[in-house]
């Protein structure tokens, strides 16, 4: 792109009207080809010649002269652009009482590197022509950049080295064959469009609706207009770099997905459903989370995704109702996450200690609740500080979890080294024992009798995470495919890597051991269950088998230590920022407290101590199998709202769902809705039972405080396309007697200025019927009066909870607004049968066309 600009450059033009002063001259290349557009700006004569260096014949600098409308630029032509040759360019302009002129810029580029571009302005107006050149001394250096190279270029500006001139010398409307070459309609003074004025729009006023020009002042929340993002209402937005899918979507999914379950319960999972049904687990879980993942990638690609993530993503979609409800929902289930991950964190730790023979207090249960009210203390306070190490840590915590998962590998395909890792149950990968380990064998376990359910409920969280890349899309290039390719990938990576796993680990070890090695001579080391005996070891018994079976035990410690803190802080900064977002928007007066930003960047303090406090409560229970399926039960209910929500915008098609990602399909919505209910349900309906309750008293608890919020939600259009259907499904339905329904057309006027007359016709329709007061003005309103009767009379019956419509009529008499309006009201076959007027009391007295246009109304 070619783009020479003259900043703080003076050029005087002498025109009929006064003197023209341009500060500043851009020529710019928009696109392939000759077209160049060219900009002039104006200033004040009074504050431009101070600064002068050359004297010109001006003006008195300390008088006051405004300047004259600015020309219109109506073409320019210019040469090929190449480097190799002179390149010529001239515009056109248009002056509302100064001709049209022409500006000629020469361009001359050589090996020297050295290019001196000359300006003239040329006035063609009839037979006369003035020149005014700028002096030759000013100089100014700028940056030449195109395809090719970008380099430094001195920029002369000075006498013309010669003029391009017009064919016809009295216009420059014509080309040289005569053909006009625009429209006159172009010769307008309009402003034309001007790129500057749509850099950073986010940040510029908002520009002012029709009905706010009128004066119209009760429709300004209509549109949502501050952002929910934490710290919006105090700074304008930073817009940082933007993300790739790699380091954007894939990485963070990754980091998510790859949590605790990973390094220490599926070896339990393989254990217990054996090598199949883990494998089938996992591709139900699989199935899931890629239905979820078509789901959100539609969600999020139809707009801009602010802070909230999930609640954003579900409240802008299907209303405040279901997204502060699912989002109370997904923040719990994000603190409990991140307890739970904690607690892996503990456990790992733990064993650490304990194989150098450490402890705090027991070793156990106290041990992992003390240590994880730490971690989850130090954690917070680094969410709190600052997390911008995060995003370039996060390369190195892959490649430590992706290394630990390698180091398990092909530990289990080297085989154990001594006789105490056989002892344990690692016994080398073979066929006979992956064919032992590939059918279930469900025990007693964690305190129950352990099913496929109940398994599956364990391991889902280990497939949650789907959604960190649609939590920032705001952040990334490309939305519209960094979302889908990158989560999707992710999951088929993580997918893989557990099935790998689930092979490995049912091929290599053995579901039961006693660790005892005199035992295993005889090879009774694997019959401690059959004995009665104690089994310490083996995959149902022992959450360390991925250490023992690796190849580096030190590493797979690495490994889990990276993945549960990573997840965990993770879930810990976006649980302050979700309780931020439903603050800000103020649908629950509770959060707003917790909502509170502190500093530059609107960090939410309170958030954070509420977070600390759930979260602690639920690492004192120091138990995985216990978490595990509450969260999935949590996260299975976010997952369904996310695929009804797609369903239902999916189907009633409102003009505001246009997603640009076109990969996905109403009925698969459906689908993955149904599916998550069904697993919910199954894995414990009454835990899925109290979840929907309580979705359900926060979704009433919001429509009964009707949050003063309009985000063109589906349900709003669900409820216009409902009432259209049933509006025309009505013109088909026969009348009928016991069907009749007074349908009332009241000519109240303003309804507060006759309370009698409207309270009677409400006595009758008894919000059962239509009912609709009609108001008559004989001089026409103008927007604002209009605006402001209408806004009153809808309140006066909303106040007093009278179901009418109202309807101004303005510019007409009494008799013929009263025709109009009962001949306009309604709609189909809902409009008035009966008109209600008030009894005309001054009937004696009152002027005689008066009494003539109410008798005509009554006839």
């Amino acid at each position: 792109n070619l783009i020479v600009s003259f900043i703080e450059q003076r050029l005087v033009v002498d025109t009929d009207v006064d003197d023209i002063i341009f500060t500043s001259i851009t020529v710019s290349r928009l696109w392939p080809g000759p077209e160049v557009y060219l900009h002039l700006h104006g200033g004040r004569v009074e504050s431009q010649f101070e600064k002068k260096t050359t004297p010109l014949d001006t003006p008195d600098p300390h008088s006051r002269l405004d300047l004259p409308i600015i020309g219109r630029l109506i073409y320019c032509e210019s040469s090929a652009l190449d480097h190799a040759a002179a390149e010529t360019i001239q515009c056109c302009f248009f002056f509302g009482g100064g001709g049209a002129w022409t500006l000629h810029l020469a361009t001359h580029s050589g090996p020297s590197m050295k290019n001196e571009g000359r300006f003239s302005v040329r006035r063609v107006d009839g037979e006369t022509t003035t020149m005014q050149h700028v002096p030759e001394n000013d100089i100014l250096e700028l940056d030449h950049k195109d395809n090719m190279n970008s380099r430094s270029t001195l920029v002369t500006t000075g006498a013309s080295s010669g003029e391009l001139y017009n064919s016809n010398s009295t216009t420059c409307l014509y080309d040289p064959t005569g053909v006009r070459k625009i429209s006159l309609a172009q010769l307008t003074l309009e402003a034309l469009p001007r790129l500057d004025n749509y850099k950073n729009c986010e940040n510029a006023t908002k520009r002012p609706s029709l009905g706010e020009l009128h004066g119209e002042e009760y429709n300004e929340k209509d549109i949502e207009e501050g952002p929910s993002s934490p710290g919006a209402g105090s700074q304008n937005e930073v817009h940082g770099i933007k993300l790739g899918w790699i380091q954007g979507v894939l990485i963070p999914c990754l980091l998510n997905i790859w949590g605790v379950m990973l390094f220490l319960r599926l070896s339990w999972v393989v254990g217990q459903a054996g090598i199949g049904e883990s494998l089938f687990i996992i591709a139900i879980s699989a199935v899931v989370c890629v239905l979820t993942t078509l789901s959100l990638s539609a969600i999020s690609t139809n707009g801009e995704v602010k802070g909230g993530g999930i609640y954003y993503i579900i409240s802008r979609s299907l209303g405040p109702e279901f997204g502060a409800s699912i989002g109370i929902v997904f923040a719990f289930a994000n603190a409990v996450a991140a307890s739970m991950n904690t607690i892996g964190f503990c456990d790992s730790l733990n064993d650490l200690l304990n194989s150098f023979g450490l402890k705090i207090i027991d070793g156990g249960v106290n041990d992992v609740r003390i240590v994880g009210i730490v971690a989850l203390a130090v954690m917070i306070v680094i969410c709190a500080v600052g997390m911008e190490w995060e995003s370039k840590a996060q390369n190195v915590l892959v490649v430590i979890i992706v290394g630990a998962i390698i180091d398990f590998i092909a530990g289990a395909c080297v085989g154990p080294n001594n006789d105490e890792a056989k002892a344990k149950g690692f016994a080398g990968f073979g066929t006979s024992v992956l064919a032992t380990n590939w059918k279930p064998q469900y025990t007693y376990s964690e305190g129950k009798q352990q099913d496929f359910f109940s398994v599956f409920a364990i391991f889902f969280p280990s497939v949650t995470g789907i959604q960190a890349g649609a939590n920032i899309s705001g952040d990334l290039k490309d939305p519209a495919g960094a979302i889908p390719k990158g989560t999707l990938l992710s999951l088929v990576i993580s997918m893989v890597s557990y099935a790998i796993f689930v092979v490995f680990a049912g091929g290599a070890a053995l579901r039961d051991a006693s660790g005892n090695v005199s035992e295993l001579i005889n090879n009774t080391y694997i019959e401690c269950r059959e004995n009665g005996g104690t089994c310490g070891y083996g995959l149902n018994n022992s959450y360390s088998v991925m250490q023992l079976m690796s190849l580096w035990g030190p590493f797979i410690y690495a490994g889990c230590f990276a993945a549960t803190l990573s997840t965990a802080l993770t879930n810990l900064l976006s649980v302050p920022r979700l309780i931020q977002a439903l603050g800000i928007d103020k649908i629950y007066p509770g959060l707003i407290f917790f909502s509170k930003g502190y500093g530059k960047f609107g960090e939410p303090y309170r958030g954070y101590a509420l977070t600390f406090v759930v979260s602690s409560a639920f690492v004192i229970i120091a138990n995985l199998n216990t978490i595990a399926p509450l969260i999935s039960n949590f996260y299975l209910a976010s997952y369904a709202l996310i695929n009804f929500c797609t369903f239902h915008a999916a189907l009633i098609k409102p003009l505001g769902w246009r997603p640009t990602f076109k990969y996905y399909n109403t009925w698969l919505s459906l689908v993955g809705f149904i599916l998550c209910v069904s697993i919910m349900f199954m894995i414990d309906w009454v835990t899925s039972l109290i979840t929907f309750i309580i979705i359900f008293a926060l979704y009433l608890l919001v429509v009964y405080r009707k949050p003063d919020v309009n985000w063109g939600s589906s349900t709003q259009a669900q409820t216009y396309k409902t009432a259209l259907m049933t509006a025309h499904r009505l013109n088909h339905i026969n009348e009928h007697v016991k069907n009749y329904r007074p349908q009332i057309l009241v000519l109240s006027g303003r309804p507060y200025l006759r309370p009698a007359l409207v309270d009677l016709a409400n006595l009758i329709t008894k919000s059962q019927a239509l009912m609709v007061c009609g108001d008559i003005s004989e001089k026409r309103l103008s927007h604002r009066s209009r605006g402001s009767r209408l806004r009153k009379s809808i309140s006066w019956l909303e106040n007093h909870k009278i179901r009418s419509f109202f309807n101004i009529m303005d510019g007409l008499d009494f008799e013929n607004g009263a025709r109009a309006l009962i001949q306009a009201s309604g709609i189909g076959k809902l409009k008035p049968n009966l008109v209600m007027i008030g009894f005309k009391n001054d009937w004696q007295t009152c002027n005689t066309d008066d009494l003539l246009a109410y008798f005509n109304i009554l006839q």
